[in-house]
């Protein structure tokens, strides 16, 4: 949890804070069609629970935010292209957002899919 205090009291933000921010942000980027579950865990608790974050992981050790996202990409887009707009929205997001620097954003990529031509 990031914190930061002021004469007026303190600010407390939750990783789940920031995760939805990633979140919004992976989905905004060119050629990302979805998400993918972190684990096998993750993912069948996504099955009960839908829980709208699945596939983004916020650690903060009190100095350092890194945010790894874990993407589903449109089957014939340039997959290194994806990653880098990924990992630079994000980025961009989450500190406008907190105006805290963001060390490092992670991209794996779990997979190819190709949407329906409809």
């Amino acid at each position: 949890m990031t914190q930061e205090s002021t004469v007026y009291g303190s600010i407390h933000i939750s990783p789940k804070a920031i995760a939805a921010i990633a979140y919004r942000a992976t989905l905004q980027s060119y050629g990302v069609v979805g998400l993918a579950p972190r684990n096998v865990v993750e993912g069948i608790a996504h099955r009960i629970t839908h829980e709208p974050l699945r596939g983004i992981d916020v650690r903060f050790d009190g100095e350092k935010i890194e945010i790894y996202v874990h993407i589903i990409v449109e089957y014939g887009t340039r997959i290194t292209s994806v990653a880098q707009s990924v990992a630079n929205t994000v980025r961009f997001y989450v500190e406008k957002a907190l105006g805290l620097k963001v060390h490092a954003v992670n991209v794996h990529v779990a997979g190819l899919r190709i949407s329906s031509l409809d």
